[in-house]
């Protein structure tokens, strides 16, 4: 493992973290898309299917148990917890998702890289993870005011694919056969949709103002 590749994952880590601080430190989820949450939940459980075929690494292990847990932990709270679920902007939070998991599931069936059922889903993963922030983004949008733990939340997802664009480029130059251009192209597009909140989040850090994105 190369040095971008574990910095990409310790920031998705970040992530994760702030947004469940988040979460449990205010008894809120306002500001946070249930869609999003579900899709990446969705994204995880169907990537990391080989948990029980293939052994990698501890760290590997870990970090995969980890992901479906916490996200699993994040769609229970927002969706069953007696507190939380109450903060949930369920009318600003209207973007149609199923749309995105149909187009996903049909993209991996017509493109993939072998025609196995776990390579299918791990197609599908791929995918799916690289649009599953739009509902976040279209909420933060139709919100307006974004809260400084939602921002954070957002620019470390946006940052974790980032580094891994540059892990894939490194690795690209450093080994002979590493091949996964449905990854890389889907984590292109994926990056590409922060581009607009890390604009608006770098002025927003230049003046030291509230970040405002407009609607």
């Amino acid at each position: 493992m190369n040095i971008f590749r574990l910095a990409g994952d310790i920031t998705h880590l970040i992530s994760v973290l702030v947004l469940l601080l988040k979460i449990y430190a205010t008894k809120s989820c306002s500001g946070i898309s249930l869609k999003t949450q579900e899709l990446y939940a969705l994204v995880f459980l169907a990537r990391y299917l080989d948990l029980f075929t293939d052994f990698i690494s501890v760290y590997n292990t870990i970090m995969k148990i980890v992901f479906i847990l916490s996200s699993l932990a994040i769609v229970w709270c927002m969706r069953v917890h007696p507190v939380i679920r109450r903060s949930y902007d369920k009318v600003q939070d209207t973007f149609r998702h199923y749309f995105l998991l149909l187009g996903c599931l049909v993209l991996a069936l017509l493109i993939h890289e072998k025609f196995t059922f776990q390579e299918v889903l791990w197609a599908f993963s791929i995918y799916l993870e690289a649009v599953a922030i739009l509902p976040q983004l279209v909420l933060l949008q139709r919100s307006g005011n974004v809260d400084n733990l939602t921002a954070q939340y957002v620019l470390f997802l946006g940052t974790y694919r980032g580094l891994y664009i540059v892990n894939w480029i490194y690795r690209y130059l450093t080994e002979p056969h590493f091949g996964r251009w449905i990854a890389c192209i889907s984590g292109l597009v994926q990056t590409a949709l922060y581009a607009d909140f890390f604009y608006y989040y770098f002025i927003s850090w230049k003046t030291n103002s509230k970040l405002q994105l407009p609607a």
